[in-house]
């Protein structure tokens, strides 16, 4: 087994202080990664409480069962968070009273080679946060044709010079490594953000082989489904895309952000923000841990009027 680089929790104890409404209650930690948010939930409830930590990463379950430790409270699920309703045992449904998502990446998962998704080591073209996904950035690489590279490294990557990076990775296959594919990239680019052009078309394909986009909103859709009346989803992300997401979908229940109405012109909605302001971390937080410098923290609650 490799050696397990741990994760430094981002924005914990706000993200714990939302997440709380009832010290009895049943909480999901959908992104358990290491462990440390958990931990924290943890320490904040009462022992007639219940945490259900969900990760698809069997590395990721091993370092939280040695972070939190013999835990009558604590039910680890292999599984990946958009199908909560079918890895959550039926009995939770309805009766859950906080659901916290932590997006994107673990220190672990970047910082180890063999997983592929650093283009500051080098390693194999995977990506994958699960062994059991089936297409690894290999197969983003060295398959798809230019229209769908192109528009993966633009929509994903939100990177400009995408053409000519489809372009540029098709001359080259085969691509069998991080670091070929970071020459690939590089040789197109110019100006002072090379590095930043370079993270950005490595998240592109990390986001399409994981389906990240997709699986965010079946998530939020089904965490929203399970929670009981005046239960809250707390949601760090890491890249516009996903805030988008999160934001929408808080705001009006659905993806787009379009607020529906009664016939009086009421809005009409099964979920509420309650964090009028993006939550962010403190400039001592980032100087600890820079990774967090672009989370970003929003908090809803489901209003119970779906019916």
């Amino acid at each position: 087994m490799t050696d397990f680089f741990p994760h430094i929790p981002v924005l914990l104890d706000a993200s714990v202080e939302f997440l709380i409404t009832d010290k009895a209650g049943i909480y999901i930690d959908t992104t358990l990664g290491g462990g440390g948010h958990s931990a924290k939930i943890l320490a904040n409830l009462n022992k007639e409480a219940k945490l259900l930590g969900v990760d698809q990463d069997s590395e990721a379950h091993k370092a939280a069962a040695e972070k939190i430790g013999n835990d009558d409270r604590f039910t680890p699920i292999s599984g990946n968070f958009g199908y909560l309703k079918t890895i959550v045992p039926a009995e939770y449904h309805g009766n859950i009273s906080g659901i916290l998502f932590d997006l994107g990446v673990s220190t672990h998962q970047i910082r180890e080679p063999g997983r592929g998704f650093s283009f500051q080591h080098d390693g194999p073209l995977d990506m994958r946060m699960s062994e059991l996904s089936g297409v690894s950035a290999y197969d983003v690489v060295n398959s798809y044709d230019y229209e769908k590279l192109r528009d993966i490294i633009f929509h994903y990557g939100e990177e400009r010079l995408s053409r000519q990076i489809a372009k540029e990775i098709i001359d080259r296959r085969p691509i069998e490594t991080t670091l070929e594919l970071r020459e690939a990239i590089e040789s197109v680019l110019y100006g002072r953000h090379i590095i930043k052009s370079v993270a950005r078309v490595f998240q592109a394909i990390r986001i399409e082989v994981n389906r990240e986009l997709d699986v965010l909103k079946q998530g939020l859709a089904e965490a929203l489904e399970i929670l009981k009346p005046g239960g809250r989803i707390v949601a760090i992300s890491y890249h516009s895309l996903e805030d988008r997401l999160v934001k929408n979908f808080f705001k009006s229940g659905n993806f787009e952000g379009a607020i529906e109405k009664d016939f009086y012109g009421n809005p009409v909605s099964s979920v509420k923000m309650i964090t009028r302001q993006i939550i962010t971390p403190s400039d001592e937080e980032i100087k600890a841990n820079p990774a967090a410098r672009s989370a970003k923290l929003r908090v809803a609650e489901k209003t119970g009027s779906e019916e």
